[in-house]
């Protein structure tokens, strides 16, 4: 899906589309010297990991991003109000409906407190990529569940009001911050008028919002690798050349060794994984490990689920469906090593016997922002590698005894159709068992494995998305039934 790099024109500026390359050309054309434009970016799953990552690359860079919706699942609804109101977004959607009017609440105190803060200080901060002085919240709604209803501009989107307080907004002007509730929300802002929509959505949940970002027509950063895994086809059919660019550190750097070279002098692909907290245990011990020693991972800082996923392997699982979907590379070209230090993040080998590499410390800064302003670089994005020091990188192979979990995918990903989606699907539900403490450790894979085995692939692949999220749920399902009986 990613091909010959395309600059984004502002968003009020037309001209003609960019010329592409083959689908199947992953030579991503000469670096140029050619000042990047300032973007403008949607940020899905912002109170997340990624999200609260890519806010801080926007915060330190405000003449290369301007951050113009967030969307959340509205489990925090005061990290996402101080997030509204600091970059002054005019519009913000929440997942869960009932979690709306806090999400208002919070939006309204927090735009207070930062006005008394203001007027006490005398300070005038700086706006994050608005030419205006700083904006208190001139009003929140919470949409209704239908937010396509109209083409409205930002901040005038449908919905009912709950609160509506005195504002400005470029001096006398009034300004809103809008409040859309609901799945159809996020995927409407997922649709918006903009340069980059930064998917960072967890899990298959972002499935809705890849494909309305695709068929939008915006290039889109992809960190939430569930919806290209279980959307599989539904997702690459609506993708132009270039227009998903990765965000998982692999996989971006993938991207960037492959244009070392031409596709057709590639041996393979190999993709790194850390091991986790338990790498070089036997299968026997890892049948007491908690859920506390499951998120401890020694040196990436995730979300709940990746970093489950990350101590099993099925992270590193779905990365090789995600390589074979993103880059077209055959299942047998694409190898899985170990290597503890996390610093190179994956590796492309020619046929000539050269291995192109990428190294930088376990910072997700770095992919995030090259993934906003691909194929640009952002100075200081984040700290990159201290060669002053003596430093030693290991590489070992994969214990597949121990970890059957990325063996497991590769079986998902020959068997095609919608066994990703079940593989993918089976596992957030059972990480859900285990965190809450109902499952043991190697229950997961084990029982991801016996749905995979279970799934009638006879059948066609799913050609749309109610089909997917057919079988997705299915498969949860199914998950839930086996872990209740030990």
């Amino acid at each position: 899906m990613l091909s010959a790099p395309v600059r984004s024109a502002p968003s009020d500026a037309p001209g003609p589309e960019a010329p592409r390359r083959p689908r199947d050309s992953w030579n991503n054309g000469r670096v140029t010297a050619t000042p990047p434009l300032r973007r403008d970016v949607v940020i899905l799953g912002s109170t997340g990991s990624i999200g609260t990552q890519a806010l801080d690359i926007a915060r330190r860079n405000p003449d290369r991003f301007r951050v113009v919706a967030l969307a959340a699942g509205g489990g925090n609804p005061e990290l996402l109000a101080r997030q509204a109101v600091e970059f002054d977004v005019p519009v913000v959607a929440v997942a869960d409906e009932a979690a709306a009017p806090s999400v208002a609440e919070a939006i309204r105190a927090e735009a207070i407190r930062e006005e008394s803060s203001r007027t006490t200080s005398g300070d005038s901060p700086a706006s994050h990529g608005s030419d205006r002085a700083p904006a208190t919240v001139a009003g929140s709604a919470v949409g209704g569940s239908s937010p396509r209803e109209a083409d409205r501009a930002p901040g005038t989107m449908a919905g009912s009001a709950i609160g509506r307080a005195a504002g400005g907004y470029g001096g006398s002007s009034p300004r809103e911050i809008t409040v859309l509730a609901g799945v159809d929300a996020v995927c409407h802002l997922a649709g918006l008028e903009c340069d980059v929509v930064l998917n960072g959505v967890t899990g298959a949940a972002g499935l809705r919002a890849t494909l309305a970002a695709l068929d939008a027509g915006r290039t889109l950063a992809l960190a939430n690798k569930e919806s290209l895994i279980i959307g599989g086809p539904l997702v690459t059919s609506r993708a132009k050349p270039g227009q998903i660019v990765p965000v998982d550190s692999e996989h971006s750097t993938l991207a960037q060794c492959l244009r070392a070279g031409a596709n057709s002098e590639v041996k393979r692909l190999v993709l790194t994984a850390s091991g986790g907290p338990f790498r070089g245990w036997p299968r026997e011990r890892l049948e007491s490990v908690t859920p506390e020693q499951a998120l401890a991972h020694p040196t990436w800082k995730m979300g709940p689920l990746v970093t489950t996923n990350s101590a099993t392997l099925v992270n590193k699982g779905l990365e090789v469906i995600e390589a074979h979907l993103l880059f077209g590379f055959g299942l047998d070209k694409i190898d899985v090593v170990v290597h503890p230090q996390s610093i190179v993040h994956s590796m492309v080998e020619y046929y000539d016997g050269a291995t192109v590499l990428m190294a930088s410390p376990p910072d997700m800064r770095t992919p995030i922002a090259l993934g906003m302003a691909w194929p640009d670089r952002v100075p200081g994005a984040a700290p990159g590698c201290d060669w002053t020091t003596a430093a030693t990188w290991t590489f070992e192979p994969l214990d597949d005894a121990a970890f059957p979990a990325v063996a497991l995918a590769r079986e998902a990903a020959t068997l095609g159709g919608t066994a990703p989606a079940v593989y993918n699907a089976a596992n957030e539900a059972c990480v859900a068992d285990f965190l809450a403490g109902s499952i043991s450790f190697t229950r997961i894979v084990d029982t991801v494995a016996r749905v995979v085995s279970e799934h009638d692939t006879s059948r066609a692949g799913a050609t749309t998305l109610e089909d997917v999220l057919g079988v997705d749920a299915w498969a949860r399902a199914r998950a839930r039934e086996l872990t209740r009986h030990r």
